[in-house]
């Protein structure tokens, strides 16, 4: 597993999961929300399998 996901677009994914999860949990949101851990879980270990298929990486070069 090759890491394909940048500084800046792993906060942004960490910083969405976490919001998702919390509003969910608070329940502000629906069930929906749970799907946090998604995002959550690729900006912790860098790597989105959706970018594989089409050759992306935000990781520098």
């Amino acid at each position: 597993m090759t890491a394909n996901v940048g500084t800046v677009d792993r906060a942004l994914r960490i910083a969405a999961g976490l919001a998702l999860i919390t509003a969910a949990a608070m329940g502000w949101i629906g069930v929906w929300g749970w799907i946090g851990v998604v995002p959550l879980a690729t900006g912790v270990f860098r790597f989105c399998p959706a970018y594989m298929p089409f050759g992306l990486s935000t990781c520098k070069r």
